[in-house]
């Protein structure tokens, strides 16, 4: 019987746990979507919300309540001063599991965790990192053009 056994194991002894799960919860304030399994997802949702919580409410203490759980001081600064206020006049709900499909080593579910409304900075990141990679791809065109040219007119000369 499981009566009154509530919470997520996840396999691990409980230094282990406590540790994934305040990464995962920073790495959500910092990034807005993370990839994780559908077992680490369901798990580090309440931790996320409880955080938003506290950066709505906005004072010292609650401030140092989130220093104390999250790893990163820029991460309590990100929520305190973009993640939280964009949830003003919302009372939970602050985040969507969508499952993504499978593990391809032990075939775990996978899914990813992401903010609500946080879409046009999801979008903004992917077409910084598209125009990266294109300005990128052409100066090696453009290197490659060149090493090219310089081959041709050394064996003309």
């Amino acid at each position: 019987m499981r009566h009154r056994n509530a919470g997520f194991k996840l396999g691990r002894n409980t230094s282990h746990r406590r540790a994934l799960l305040r990464n995962l919860v920073t790495s959500v304030i910092i990034e807005d979507r993370v990839e994780t399994t559908v077992a680490k997802a369901k798990a580090v949702r309440p931790l996320v919300e409880k955080m938003i919580t506290l950066g709505k409410k906005g004072d010292l203490h609650s401030r140092r309540q989130a220093l104390a759980f999250l790893m990163t001081d820029d991460s309590v600064t990100r929520l305190f001063e973009t993640v939280a206020p964009r949830y003003g006049d919302r009372n939970g709900g602050y985040l969507r599991i969508v499952k993504t499909g499978f593990q391809k080593g032990d075939g775990a579910e996978k899914a990813f965790i992401e903010l609500l409304g946080a879409e046009k900075q999801l979008d903004e990141k992917r077409q910084k990192r598209t125009d990266a990679k294109a300005k990128k791809r052409a100066e090696l065109e453009k290197q490659l053009e060149e090493s090219k040219a310089a081959e041709g007119g050394e064996e003309a000369a």
